[in-house]
């Protein structure tokens, strides 16, 4: 509890103790009104004084005006009547703080599961220097220092183990529990806890770029952004406060004189009374805190379940999913591919092996890692000059002296070859040497274990459309198609071609539906942009990917995908019920006080009672039931 609870729960329990003594002594006259006048400003001074400080700022009509003029009012009904009932403007404000602490300590305790959550970024580490081991500020580790994580310690930076073996645990990052071995070679992802040897690793990128800062920016940031419910509160509010201070107005002014004027008989105090307490009823707390509250904590229980969600804005857009295109490579598939046949044509199979591992030598994507895997020869980069990427089509370079093009049939056209059309399945690889065609390799690659269940699950969540929208050849991408049960594929497309179909997706889909888009490379940057809710599959597989994509899922699993859906739709259920039911009870009981029907004990529950539900209520959008 900080300091501000504290002071709010100390005034509670104050004018408590302040109320029972009051009520063993029963003061009369001037004493009584002193002796309550004093509970009162106790209890209401803080709300009293905000309301001042608001009405200087020109902002009249708040939360803090609307008390204020409604117990001040109540205060001056007692005198004005005599009747010394002083207890009923106490209790609206000693309730109003009541809730007010409860809401405090809802939001408190958000935000600390959050923090918790999100604690995943050690402040120091400790770095091997020429004089033994120093323990140093994070944030001033070079790239490609040595660093040691101990048994039970967090990885500060990302890098790659040099030396040791261990398991460690990714819950943090991914929400999976299951640990994850590592060894010499591999590389390790800050945020993540060593849990038994020794590991020393060498950073390989600054500690403002590391995945546990990179996810807390993404955390910290996505409040930012404002859902158009969170929006229209915030406009609803604006004006409804303003409304219904008029209509108490109206209310205390306007029957009392058409009574007067049609009987010759009007009862004011009555009158105002009712105002008092339809001011009470009016006020919005309950919309205005358990919305945002209910997006804050959904946004935090989806980080901790591994789906970083960047605003509020994209969580809605999330929950109205109505299509949904992929990516294939990497997101549907493993990615991981394997050479499963060399055709050479006029050289022998090992040089065009070769030639085209070579040809690939700088690049990480997974179709140029298997073919240098499959040469199974250390590569000589001085042997290779002259690389040029053809986005879309392949590349170009010159090895050993003789030019060298590896890439798609299309990239072969565009030189003037006629390349031989493969009946295997998988992904071709064309190569030519000095300009002359010299053959094709196959490879393959895998549909993930958990693609075709996540496909099932989206048709389930009433997704009427799955698309597949890849840069592979057509029957690559309608074999993968038909397994999963997509229901349109649209093959061979460079990045601007993604871009162009996603645009035909959206112009086609339903009113109130979003159409999403899921990759993992670079090339999907541009499409990620475009799409309603662009999702980047696998954390930190690609920046430019998690730059563009207002979604990240830190786990390569399908799965994530409807699991994400889920979490989107249950907190906008929550989101409806607070707004239905709040407007509900507050309509309901405004009746009431304008027919006279309700008192003040009704208006205590209408404000204070239906914004401690709501809260309640929000606070549900941090447990992970999906």
């Amino acid at each position: 509890m900080n300091l501000k609870q504290k002071k709010a729960l100390a005034r509670i329990l104050i004018t408590i103790a302040l109320l029972i003594l009051c009520g063993f002594l029963s003061p009369d006259g001037l004493l009584r009104l002193a002796a309550y006048l004093g509970i009162y400003l106790i209890i209401g001074g803080n709300i009293l004084l905000k309301a001042f400080r608001s009405i200087c700022r020109g902002r009249v009509f708040t939360e803090a005006f609307l008390m204020s003029v409604a117990t001040i009012g109540a205060f001056v009904l007692a005198i004005l009547t005599k009747s010394g009932d002083y207890f009923e403007a106490i209790a609206v404000m000693l309730f109003f703080q009541i809730g007010e602490l409860f809401e405090s300590w809802a939001v408190g305790k958000s935000r600390r599961n959050i923090s918790q959550l999100m604690d995943i970024r050690p402040d120091t580490v400790h770095l091997e220097t020429e004089k033994g081991l120093e323990t140093m500020p994070s944030e001033e580790i070079a790239v490609g220092s040595i660093l040691q994580v101990h048994p039970g310690e967090r990885v500060p930076i990302d890098g790659e183990v040099v030396e040791g073996a261990s398991s460690l645990n990714t819950a943090a990052l991914t929400g999976e529990s299951l640990p994850r071995d590592v060894r010499p070679g591999d590389l390790v992802q800050s945020g993540t806890v060593n849990l038994s040897g020794l590991l020393r690793i060498r950073t390989t990128v600054p500690f403002s770029e590391s995945t546990a800062s990179r996810v807390l920016a993404l955390v910290e940031n996505a409040t930012a952004r404002k859902s158009r419910s969170e929006h229209f509160i915030a406009r609803f509010a604006r004006v409804y406060t303003p409304l219904v201070c008029w209509l108490a107005l109206a209310l205390a002014i306007i029957p009392p004189f058409l009574s007067l004027l049609f009987t010759g008989t009007a009862d004011f105090l009555s009158w105002l009374y009712r105002a008092l307490t339809f001011l009470v009823i009016s006020c919005p707390c309950a919309l205005v805190i358990s919305v945002p509250l209910t997006f804050f904590a959904a946004i935090g229980g989806a980080s901790r379940a591994g789906v970083l969600v960047k605003g509020s804005n994209y969580l809605e857009a999330l929950a109205k999913a109505g299509c949904v295109a992929f990516d294939k490579t990497g997101t549907l598939t493993q990615g991981v591919f394997k050479v499963q046949a060399v055709h050479p044509v006029g050289i022998s199979g090992e040089d065009l092996l070769k030639y085209a591992a070579h040809a690939e030598c700088s690049s990480s994507h997974p179709i140029a890692r298997s073919l240098q895997t499959a040469y199974g020869q250390e590569i000589c980069r001085a042997d290779v000059q002259n690389i040029r990427e053809e986005s879309g089509y392949g590349v170009f370079a010159t090895v050993h002296g003789k030019k060298v093009a590896v890439g798609n049939g299309r990239l072969m056209e565009t030189m003037g070859l006629t390349p031989i059309v493969s009946r295997e399945t998988g992904t071709v690889c064309h190569v030519a040497v000095d300009e002359q065609y010299a053959g094709f390799i196959v490879i393959a690659d895998e549909i993930k274990p958990t693609s075709k269940a996540a496909i099932e699950q989206l048709y389930r969540l009433n997704v009427n459309k799955t698309v597949l929208l890849t840069g592979d050849r057509p029957e690559n991408a309608q074999s993968v198609s038909k397994e999963l049960d997509v229901s349109h594929t649209e093959a061979g497309l460079l990045p601007e071609d993604k871009v162009k179909q996603l645009e035909k997706l959206l112009s086609e889909k339903r009113k109130g539906e979003t159409v999403l888009f899921v990759g993992d490379g670079i090339n999907d940057a541009p499409v990620l942009t475009r799409a309603d809710v662009g999702i980047a599959m696998g954390g930190v597989g690609s920046d430019a990917a998690i730059e563009a994509a207002d979604v990240v899922l830190m786990q390569d699993d399908p799965l994530q995908i409807p699991k994400a859906i889920r979490m989107a739709r249950r907190c906008m259920a929550i989101v409806y019920q607070n707004i239905v039911f709040s407007l509900a009870v507050k309509l309901l009981c405004l009746l009431l006080s304008a027919l006279g029907i309700a008192h003040m004990a009704l208006a205590i529950f209408a404000d204070v009672g239906v914004m401690v539900l709501a809260v309640i209520n929000a606070t549900r959008a941090l447990k992970i039931n999906t």
